[in-house]
């Protein structure tokens, strides 16, 4: 049976991490900003029947959940701790295979991959949250945010520079970082 071992404030006022007994996913975080995005998920979608729940993220251990607002956290955390304690962990969808890098993809933006999964990842899931590479141009990486960072006003403005900063000591000064 899923439940909560501990609930972890984030840097996002309107977000918390709910810390389970229980590994969900081994190798893919899955990201829902609405109830139509999770309509194949039946572990996301159930936690959006919750009123006041605006968006879900989920991967290894935990879940991340974002409220609207103007509700409020008792309205929400008492009916996600009883949907844990029937949902069956064997309906969350099957894990797709992780793929590598492809072959031709440039060394730029491995490097890049290398340094966010070593560096910058693990200290986002600590918040609540991740983030995505969408895409290269030159030396502009396209980023998305998921989970309590993905409408956190830290992650927009602080640690979008933080991370810029990184790539540009340790790949290369010319990199520029977006939100997408």
């Amino acid at each position: 049976m899923l439940y909560v071992q501990d609930v972890d404030l984030t840097p996002n006022p309107h977000a918390l991490k709910f810390i389970l007994n229980e590994r969900l996913l081994k190798l893919e975080t899955r990201q829902y900003s609405n109830k139509e995005e999770a309509e194949t998920d039946p572990f996301a979608k159930g936690i959006f029947e919750i009123d006041g729940v605006v968006s879900v993220f989920y991967m290894d251990k935990f879940v991340a959940i974002e409220k609207s607002e103007e509700s409020n956290w008792g309205q929400i955390q008492k009916p996600f701790i009883n949907f844990l304690k029937t949902f069956d962990k064997n309906l969350i969808p099957e894990e797709k295979e992780v793929k590598g890098l492809d072959e031709n993809a440039g060394e730029l933006l491995r490097q890049i991959n290398e340094l966010l999964e070593n560096r910058v990842r693990p200290a986002l899931a600590g918040d609540g949250g991740g983030l995505q590479v969408i895409g290269i141009e030159g030396f502009t990486v396209k980023i998305r945010y998921q989970g309590a960072c993905g409408s956190c006003p830290s992650s927009i403005n602080g640690t979008l520079l933080a991370i810029e900063g990184l790539l540009r000591r340790d790949i290369n000064p010319a990199i520029q970082v977006v939100a997408a």
